[in-house]
């Protein structure tokens, strides 16, 4: 097997990067979905169409992006040995993070979509700096692999 992925290492890591991409924009449009959604009119056919706008983006980008991320990732990391480097214990500490990110952010939507608006405009638009900040430790941690 590790003769395998040796072999499609290159492959591997294209499809985890164009994955990445996919997971991200995800991660960056629900929470400014959800600032639309909680302008809207409750019970109004416009929160109709951002409940359904919310789940299809969950539902066909963010969780098989996850899946898929997180399967390649591991491949990856399995095949040049990272589990033993320093850098990739933050890299995937911030990638577990990111995950949690996106449970939430599920959880939320879900809780939108049966009328419960429990933070402000102005919170879900801080929290959509999460995925940003975690992507730069991550690139950091991949490109420089300072530890």
């Amino acid at each position: 097997m590790d003769w395998v992925l040796s072999m499609t290492y290159l492959w591997l890591k294209a499809g985890h990067i164009i994955f990445v991409i996919f997971w991200m924009a995800g991660l960056f449009m629900l929470p400014r979905y959800f600032v639309y959604h909680q302008e809207s009119e409750p019970g109004s056919a416009e929160e109709a169409r951002w409940i359904d706008r919310e789940a299809k983006l969950r539902k066909i980008i963010l969780t098989p992006a996850l899946i898929v991320v997180w399967v390649l990732g591991l491949l990856l990391a399995h095949t040049i040995g990272a589990f033993s480097q320093g850098w990739f214990h933050l890299k995937l500490a911030a990638v577990l993070g990111l995950t949690a990110y996106h449970m939430w952010l599920v959880g939320y939507s879900k809780a939108l979509a049966r009328g419960q608006r429990r933070l402000t405009g102005k919170r879900l638009r801080l929290l959509n700096e999460v995925p940003g900040l975690a992507a730069a430790v991550i690139v950091v941690m991949v490109v420089l692999k300072p530890f």
